[in-house]
């Protein structure tokens, strides 16, 4: 029976759960020739052409579906849904909002209008968005750790102990509760993240089946790397790796950038885009293409630079294009996900015996993991603190940390610090209206003035670099350290002051210390740290030999050396495709000191 309508659209839908999308495309096709009406056929249609980057032909589907089934709260949600993977993001809550209107208890159009105003920064939309959510239906996959996060962005504290222990209680039972990034920010237990990781993988990631293999042997005269990431715009991830790229050895490396993120102009994405053998922006490509695209260009080494942060891609690693796969830099933890061969790592942010909390095999490099940016413009001109809204006098504790990273343990620290220096101030960085107000509340609620936090405006790059050098100390964050941002501080002379947890993401700031050679900064208990800042903070002989000792460190310890870090680099990527070329398995292993 050729017009046997229903089996088609069944079949339909059985292509496209085993994403076998083009074959599913034809059988809708084929109901609407029946039916050209059946908006369930053009939703169907729609989300096929969706799930294969053809967003304009998915565009079509839903449009032509509303006009057939107006009162569809479905039809709006996945039009929304294509529109929040366009950075449509006004437009995709406008669609969201219409779905609720039919439907005010559509859970997932309530999360996705959350994912959408975080993106906004409308934190406070998102709690609400969240939160109705939540008290629709609490089992919902990571929508306690939505919660959380959204909150924390807003620095809003109510419960949060009780927060952190469901939510850590919940992935150590490997419950699906928190997504991986979100998690880094609430606890340093690494088996406990081990298990918020890869149940954040079975739960999203374990449909794709790997449809390219990347296991064939492939020698090439020079190994293929490409770097793929959301961030090669006006970003942290991409101010630390645009010298790297440039400075890769041409005659041993082949370099190709994959880039998935939002189109910027100015220097921040013209230096990765001009620099590799070939920059490719796959933004309009499903992940199954874009994996393809890999396997066809032949590439070695598959490097993710996102793991489980915004706007990560980790499906197009699940398909396996590349025969070696590493996790890089844009994410401080494991992935959890068995596709993943490699996480760069060094000694200090993953110490011996750790292995076994990464699902990826550990590559220590000798000095720090996190590579710089010895290019990075710094203004020459210092600001005035009458400029920065700084008062004249007074030591300026700092520390320029998302609001995220800000937790009460810490900052009930930090107001215990600021009750005992007099005139003393906390030099935060400004990110949103809520969370200064919060803030305030909460300094106030310890007994320290509000107006002694003072927030930083946003500046251009080499601006907010120069401003470090107002400040007196810097006070770094647990569980989730300062990554990119200590090493902005510790490059113009600013002495981070750090406490390292058990976490790679809780040890950053203390790698750099290492690679620095400036133990000193390096505390072993929270009670040390607030006694080395009080001594600091009071002691200006002791606070002057910390900045002497710095000033040199940046010049002559490794750190800050871009080069021999790419030696290093390049030396792990030689060892993991010599291991590939033998035929051996992949294995943690140490990447020996480069001596200049």
């Amino acid at each position: 029976r050729p017009d046997f309508v229903e089996a088609l659209h069944d079949l339909g839908r059985a292509l496209a759960a085993q994403q076998r999308y083009g074959e599913a495309i034809v059988c809708f096709d084929g109901v609407l020739a029946f039916h050209p009406n059946a908006y369930d056929a053009l939703n169907d249609r729609g989300n096929a052409f969706r799930a294969m980057g053809r967003h304009d032909a998915a565009f079509s589907s839903y449009d032509a579906a509303i006009l057939e089934g107006p009162e569809d709260p479905a039809l709006y949600y996945n039009r929304g849904l294509t529109r929040l993977a366009l950075n449509l993001r006004e437009q995709a809550i406008e669609d969201f909002d219409k779905a609720l209107t039919i439907k005010p208890d559509h859970v997932q159009a309530l999360i996705a209008r959350g994912h959408a105003c975080i993106d906004l920064k409308r934190y406070g939309d998102a709690v609400e968005s969240y939160s109705k959510a939540y008290s629709h239906d609490p089992n919902v996959p990571f929508l306690m750790g939505y919660v959380a996060n959204a909150r924390a962005h807003l620095c809003d504290w109510s419960d949060y102990e009780g927060t952190v222990q469901r939510i850590v209680e919940g992935a150590r039972s490997g419950l699906p509760v928190c997504v991986p990034f979100a998690f880094l920010l609430l606890s340093d237990d690494p088996a406990a993240q081990l298990l918020c990781a890869t149940s954040c993988v079975r739960n999203e990631h374990s449909k794709v089946r790997p449809q390219v293999s990347g296991r064939g042997q492939r020698v090439h005269d020079r190994i293929r790397l490409a770097y793929l990431s959301g961030n090669f715009h006006d970003h942290a991830a991409t101010y630390l790796i645009s010298e790297l790229f440039e400075s890769h050895d041409r005659t041993r490396f082949e370099i190709t950038g994959i880039s998935f993120g939002p189109e910027s102009r100015g220097v921040t994405r013209s230096r990765p885009r001009a620099s590799p053998d070939r920059f490719i922006d796959v933004r309009a490509m499903s992940d199954a293409d874009v994996a393809t695209l890999l396997h066809d260009l032949e590439i070695d080494i598959a490097i993710d630079m996102m793991g489980h942060t915004l706007d990560a891609r980790l499906d197009i690693f699940a398909y396996r294009p590349a025969p070696i796969q590493v996790n890089y830099l844009g994410y401080t933890g494991t992935t959890g996900a068995p596709f993943i061969d490699y996480i760069i790592a060094d000694h200090f942010v993953v110490p011996a015996g750790d292995d076994e909390h990464y699902s990826e095999r550990v590559v220590r490099l000798p000095e720090c993991f996190q590579v710089t940016n010895s290019t990075s413009p710094v203004a020459e001109r210092t600001p005035t603190r009458a400029e920065l809204g700084l008062p004249e006098q007074g030591f300026v504790f700092c520390c320029f940390n998302s609001s995220l990273k800000l937790a009460p343990g810490m900052f009930d620290l930090w107001m215990r610090l600021m009750r005992h220096v007099d005139g003393s101030v906390l030099w935060l960085l400004q990110s949103n209206a809520s969370a200064e107000r919060n803030l305030r509340q909460e300094a106030q609620k310890r007994g320290v003035a509000p107006d002694r936090l003072v927030f930083a405006p946003m500046v251009a790059m080499d601006q907010y670099q120069a401003q470090h050098r107002i400040a007196d100390l810097f006070l770094d964050t647990l569980p989730y350290n300062a990554h990119t941002t200590a090493g902005y501080a510790l490059r113009a002379g600013l002495p981070v002051l750090t406490h390292p947890g058990k976490s790679f993401a809780a040890r950053v700031a203390g790698s750099q210390l290492n690679a620095l050679k400036l133990p000193d900064l390096i505390t072993g208990s929270l009670d040390e740290y607030e006694a080395r800042a009080l001594e600091l903070a009071t002691n200006p002989a002791a606070l002057q030999a910390i900045k002497q000792k710095l000033a040199r460190a940046v010049v002559d310890a490794p750190l800050f050396h871009t080069d021999r870090y790419r030696r290093h680099l390049e030396a792990a990527y030689a060892t993991m495709y010599e291991m590939y070329t033998r035929g051996e398995e992949p294995r943690s292993f140490d990447v020996a000191r480069i001596r200049d």
